[in-house]
Formats: C-alpha cells, sequence, structure tokens
C-alpha cells in the first residue's frame, strides 16, 4: 500500500470514533479471540431482551430490517453446539448504496450486521464491524459524511440495546 494510501486511510479511521455511554463495556468476551475493525458493546441485558431491544430500536428509527438469524439453531440443526449467537441485518438502503456506487464489494459488509452473542460466562455483548474499518477495507475515501453518520447510528441502536 502507498504511503498516501495508508496515510489517508489511518485519516478516514480517525474520523469514526464514537464515544460509547459509560455503562458500555469495551473489552472483549471472555474465551473469544480479539476480531480486527470489531467493536464489542456488553449488555446489561438478558439475550432475549438485547435482540428485542436491538430490532426495536432499528423500526423505531425507521431503517429498514432485513432479518435476524439465529446461528444457534443452525448449529443444533448440524449437531454442532455453539453459545447463543443471532445475527441482526439492517439498512438504510440510499446510505448503503451509496457505499456500492464507490465500490461493489463493500456489498459483502452491507447491509449492516449485528451480532448478539452470549459467553460461557451469560455475559451478552453486541458487535459490529466498524465503519471506518470497512471504508479503509474497501478503499473508501469519498463517503465520509455518510459512513461517519452510519457508524453513529450503529453505536446509537447498540447502546439502546445493552442499557437498561
Amino acid at each position: 500500500m502507498s504511503k498516501l494510501k495508508t496515510s489517508s486511510a489511518a485519516f478516514v479511521l480517525s474520523l469514526f470514533t464514537v464515544p460509547m455511554p459509560a455503562f458500555c463495556e469495551l473489552s472483549a468476551p471472555t474465551a473469544a479471540p480479539q476480531a480486527e475493525g470489531v467493536i464489542r458493546l456488553r449488555s446489561a441485558n438478558s439475550f432475549e431482551t438485547t435482540v428485542a431491544k436491538l430490532k426495536a430500536d432499528v423500526a423505531t428509527k425507521g431503517i429498514r430490517f432485513f432479518g435476524a438469524i439465529d446461528q444457534s439453531a443452525l448449529g443444533d440443526g448440524a449437531n454442532l453446539k455453539i453459545g447463543r449467537s443471532t445475527l441482526v441485518l439492517f439498512g438504510n438502503p440510499p446510505l448503503g448504496v451509496q457505499f456500492l456506487q464507490s465500490n461493489p464489494y463493500s456489498g459483502l459488509d452491507w447491509p449492516v450486521r449485528m451480532l448478539v452473542i452470549e459467553n460461557a460466562e451469560g455475559a451478552v455483548w453486541v458487535a459490529w464491524t466498524e465503519f471506518g474499518f470497512i471504508a479503509n477495507r474497501y478503499a473508501i475515501g469519498d463517503k465520509v459524511a455518510q459512513f461517519k453518520m452510519a457508524g453513529e447510528v450503529a453505536a446509537s441502536i447498540a447502546a439502546a440495546a445493552t442499557s437498561h
């Protein structure tokens, strides 16, 4: 990667730092490896409540809900046990399609995905890919304001899902 591309990518990533509410714990779930570009918030709620609050906040904000995948049930169907895990997909097509216009491969990360997991200790987490990471991954430098807004909305949805 060229020095210009590296420095502009670092600049783009620096624009997406979103302050988290004080009640949110940003450390990694127990026994789960770190994942580059992933933000995690520990929920103050049960698994079911966290998923329900996430879906409700998406609806309240008028964001399109695409679906939820119960990954635990998929594991059960394959006789493979995993912890509780639900992937929630949502997005604002007029915003997301702008990312696709800049780089069609960004469709691999669109619509937005938030993962709700419960670890072995019973802690519930909400995780999603940080939008600055996505901008960098697809070398999209012409949609800084849009990525910043998407990051703020995602953080707001996660905060609503994880708070009492």
